[in-house]
């Protein structure tokens, strides 16, 4: 079990809710910024542990969340 541990990626649940705001309410613009948030996120080799791989930097469950809040907010 990893619950606490902050190792949990959060890129699934936050790209989940970008196919719920562009399918459920047809708010294509809202996902495409997380999504270009995430894709800015992981081109600055920011990485959680199960996809981390040499040469990124291994981050954990908040500080990826945070890294991609950052990049929305400066887009």
């Amino acid at each position: 079990d990893i619950a606490g541990q902050g190792i949990a990626n959060p890129l699934a649940t936050i790209l989940s809710v970008s196919m719920m705001l562009r399918y459920s309410f047809n708010l294509g613009d809202a996902a495409d910024a997380i999504e270009k948030a995430v894709s800015l996120v992981l081109d600055q080799g920011l990485r959680t542990g199960d996809i981390w791989s040499q040469g990124c930097t291994k981050v954990g469950t908040q500080e990826m969340g945070d890294a991609v809040v950052a990049a929305l907010r400066n887009l």
